[in-house]
């Protein structure tokens, strides 16, 4: 076997067994990756892919993410947790082999490795060291989110777009001709499923797909790839505004990508580059391009057939697209979008979460780098400048020292626990969420969901809701061992139905440890529509800016609205302009959008509505949401109205 090939499968082996065994020592399943468990325990148990029986709100992210823990789940009927946690581990894993093997094709051809022989090349890891020494890479491989699935899948399309962009697009023989086709459609298709994903990774998805269906191929390949990358992507979209009356999940709308917060976003990006020096290997890397890039005797330059603004205009242009080049640029040109992204953003409350898949991207072009061996050549003496410097044996030297220094970089920060007093969350708002929760439950991995039972609340609120079975609206305390009750009117009228509704911010553990024909809600919105749709709050926490109040709560799950059944923080004039305010047309509108009988005509009328119920914006003070819709404003209560009747 040649020095390219053997490097390259050498890097590989490492990296994986390496990244493998840092994942299993940090392994934990996030607070909200247990979010996700509880639409799949929904969809095991027949109720559909909702959070809360009865309503249908999309509260994950990751529609793809969703459906593969229930496939694997249903088939394997394995325990929810544990299967998120291998699946996610897996994945996680197989992204940087499958990301290095994807750029060495940019140095083999599509040819294979006989385009190496003689070069002289050792392909050696690099930007997968940098990612996978980082230890949110590690925390978040197995935190059951979807940043596992994320990073795989932006590995595959990267994988998939080098391949294609290498193929020969005018094959002659049958087989060949068969063969491009397979190639081409997969990379459509795997591109379409960005939006499934992740919606922002569309940027990137969608830039493939641009280029791939621009480039030179015939329209009837044209629409092949129109339907591989398409289909799948439009019937959810389809399905997604009938069935949950919206565009876009309802994360989206909790989190609401309007306005920009700048500041914060680079205070994330600070968050994850000072505690590890990130700048240093990055810096490092980036000196070592210009090296990189130009051939060695007997070898292909990486980006062969690199891109020249040809003469003939826009056909000449076409001509180019499909290229090595064009995809590499095209996969930085979307880690730059997507980070961009999400510093507008304000970043993300769990420290460096947001930030890797750009990272990811990033890295793609030099996620293995070749170090030539010097040797002296007939002809050497005649090149000139950089070329003669990079061919050399004191260009190997440099790239030999750059990598070293990735390599010394690596090392250490695989030696970092994570953020310095990461676990109180301070003034920016992040958090080490791994080491916080560890530090919060007691256990070092929690991954079950009774390992959150030891968060405080979490059997307090089991214990009661055990005690109380008639139903009501139950709100945390500051005291961390009960909770408050608003019972549900007794005799209870026949619009009011027997259900016991939780109120409390942390959506996973909360759910994950009740049963499913209990309501969980929280003041966020991620799981309940009233709280999504209102404004964000111009200086809370990011992800978790928006605050809705406990008495709308009251009002729409019809608890009893007085005192003193009625917890002393709650207003009773607000819990009755609240009643009020949920007549208002519009949000009836949004009400049954989720929460009436689905049926065709309502699934029709969902497609032409999400678009306004997306928009539509609540505000959480009652009489200002009256005023919006122009109902009036009840007169204030009287005393004796606040209170329950006396015996």
């Amino acid at each position: 076997m040649s020095a390219p090939r053997v490097s390259l499968w050498l890097g590989v082996a490492v990296c994986t067994v390496a990244f493998a065994y840092g994942a299993w020592e940090r392994r934990w399943i996030a607070d909200d990756g247990l979010i996700v468990l509880r639409t799949v325990r929904n969809l095991l148990a027949g109720n559909g892919p909702v959070f809360n029986v009865g309503e249908r709100v999309e509260v994950n992210t990751s529609a793809a993410w969703t459906y593969i823990i229930w496939f694997f789940s249903w088939i394997s009927g394995v325990q929810t947790e544990y299967v998120v946690l291998t699946v996610a581990l897996v994945l996680s894993v197989a992204a940087i082999p499958l990301a290095m093997l994807g750029t060495a094709r940019l140095y083999k051809g599509g040819a294979g490795w006989s385009r190496l022989r003689g070069s002289r090349l050792l392909l050696l890891p690099a930007g997968g060291l940098v990612y996978m020494a980082l230890p949110p890479a590690r925390d978040f491989a197995t935190s059951g989110l979807e940043v596992s699935l994320t990073i795989f899948w932006v590995a595959l399309l990267w994988w998939l777009a080098v391949a294609w962009s290498q193929a020969d697009r005018d094959p002659v023989e049958r087989r060949d001709v068969i063969r491009y086709w397979a190639l081409t459609l997969s990379t459509a298709f795997v591109a379409g499923l960005s939006w499934l994903v992740r919606p922002e990774m569309a940027l990137v998805g969608g830039l493939v797909l641009l280029v791939m269906f621009v480039a030179p191929i015939g329209w009837r390949l044209r629409l092949g790839i129109t339907a591989a990358g398409g289909f799948l992507p439009v019937a959810y979209q389809i399905f997604r505004m009938g069935y949950y009356g919206l565009p876009v999940p309802n994360t989206a709308v909790a989190k609401d990508a309007t306005g920009s917060k700048w500041g914060q976003g680079f205070t994330y990006l600070m968050n994850l580059v000072e505690p590890y020096s990130l700048w240093l290997p990055v810096l490092a890397l980036l000196l070592a391009m210009p090296l990189l890039l130009l051939p060695a005797r007997g070898a292909r330059a990486p980006l062969t057939g690199r891109f020249r603004l040809p003469r003939g205009g826009a056909r000449g242009l076409r001509d180019q697209l499909q290229r090595p080049a064009v995809i590499v640029a095209v996969m930085f040109l979307g880690g730059v979008a997507e980070t961009l992204y999400w510093l507008r953003q304000g970043g993300d409350f769990m420290s460096g979460r947001v930030l890797l898949a750009p990272l990811f991207l990033l890295l793609l072009p030099v996620m293995v780098i070749p170090l030539r061996i010097p040797a002296r050549q007939p002809g050497d003496s005649k090149a000139r400048g950089f070329a003669r410097l990079a061919g050399g044996t004191a260009g190997a030297a440099i790239a030999a020292v750059l990598w070293v220094l990735v390599i010394g970089w690596a090392l250490h920060a695989t030696t970092l626990r994570g953020q310095p007093d990461g676990t109180s969350i301070g003034r920016t708002g992040i958090v080490d969420e791994r080491a916080f929760y560890s530090l919060q439950t007691g256990h070092a991995h929690p991954i079950t969901a009774d390992d959150y039972l030891d968060y405080p609340r979490m059997q307090a609120l089991q214990e009661i809701l055990r005690q109380t079975p008639r139903g009501g609206v139950y709100l945390p305390s500051i005291d961390y061992d009960w909770w408050f009750i608003d019972p549900l009117p007794y005799p209870r009228p026949d619009d009011v139905p027997l259900r016991q509704t939780v109120f409390f911010t942390n959506l996973g553990m909360t759910g994950m440890n009740l049963p499913l024909d209990v309501r969980v809600w929280d003041q966020i919105g991620l799981a309940w529509p009233m709280a999504s749709h209102t404004a964000r709050l111009e200086d809370g926490r990011i992800g978790h800016d928006k605050d809705m109040f406990p008495d709308w709560a009251v009002a729409e799950a019809k608890a009893y609205p007085k005192r003193p059944a009625l917890p002393g923080f709650i207003d009773p004039d607000w819990v009755n302009q609240s009643r009020v305010a949920l007549t208002c047309p519009q949000i009836q509108q949004l009400q049954a959008s989720y929460s009436a009988p689905l049926t065709f005509d309502l699934f029709k009328r969902n497609l032409k509505l999400s678009y306004a119920n997306y928009k539509l914006r609540i505000d959480r003070v009652p009489e200002y949401t009256l005023r919006m819709c122009r109902l009036d404003v009840p007169p204030p209560l009287t005393d004796d109205q606040k209170s329950m009747p006396k015996p």
